[in-house]
């Protein structure tokens, strides 16, 4: 049985190409959106809606009474926001229950870009494992290929989405996938850094960004590699959860 084909996708043209070809598409922004995501859908949370401007999102959050606000633009947290995107923020007894309605500088503009496609998984360090072998396991029942789309900062490639598609890709070819050059470029950069991943991540640009705000912990946060083995799922209501147990984890 032939392998599934898996690429990657960085400037927004290219992820919603891999949405018309009707992709299993991962949507990975690991500083912070997609990381913040799975850690609230773990936490309890009953669903994120992602919005495209803080605009939207405050009119959103009049239309769902009882839901939160939270969001960046710049790192920073809006003006009247409940909360910022700071995964370390989204604990279990803020969160659980409720609806998120989220607006990012980057994460949120990239799921809101393939919402169409047939199934849109969120991807981070945090779920590595879990969410290749559900992408997997749908694109093999649908006889899809598998698209790996890095948000980026800025509409710029982020080195540690990058990292985090080849960690991804690497396990896909681990179970006989078959991979794009770039995605074969993404596993090489992951399986020979030569130092641990929560060293080597302080060399990516919005990292350090982050460190000068204040927010180091947040790096270090969404450093961990397979804390979750939560795969958030966008749907017509918003991204819900769907825990996936995966044999190795």
């Amino acid at each position: 049985m032939p392998g599934i084909p898996v690429d990657l996708a960085f400037a927004r043209r290219e992820v919603r190409r891999a949405a018309v070809r009707r992709d299993v598409i991962v949507v990975i922004d690991v500083l912070r959106a997609t990381s913040t995501i799975i850690t609230a859908l773990s936490n309890g949370a009953k669903k994120v809606v992602p919005a495209q401007t803080p605009e939207q999102a405050r009119n959103l959050w009049r239309e769902n009474p009882g839901s939160l606000l939270a969001g960046e633009r710049g790192g920073e947290r809006p003006d009247g926001f409940n909360l910022g995107n700071s995964p370390r923020e989204f604990h279990p007894e803020v969160v659980k229950g409720r609806t998120i309605i989220l607006t990012t500088s980057s994460g949120t503009k990239t799921i809101l870009a393939v919402e169409k496609a047939p199934h849109v998984l969120l991807g981070a360090f945090l779920n590595v494992r879990a969410v290749g072998e559900s992408a997997r396991d749908t694109a093999r029942a649908e006889g899809r290929g598998i698209a790996l789309a890095c948000s980026g900062s800025k509409h710029l490639f982020s080195l540690e989405d990058f990292l985090c598609a080849g960690a991804i890709a690497s396990r896909l070819h681990e179970a006989g996938e078959e991979l794009s050059d770039f995605a074969w470029g993404a596993v090489l950069a992951f399986e020979n850094l030569t130092e641990p991943l929560d060293q080597a991540i302080w060399k990516c640009l919005h990292a350090r960004e982050l460190k000068a705000q204040g927010l180091a912990e947040d790096v270090e946060f969404c450093s961990r590699v397979d804390h979750y083995q939560m795969v958030p799922a966008l749907t017509p209501e918003g991204i819900k959860y769907s825990y996936f147990k995966c044999a190795k984890c």
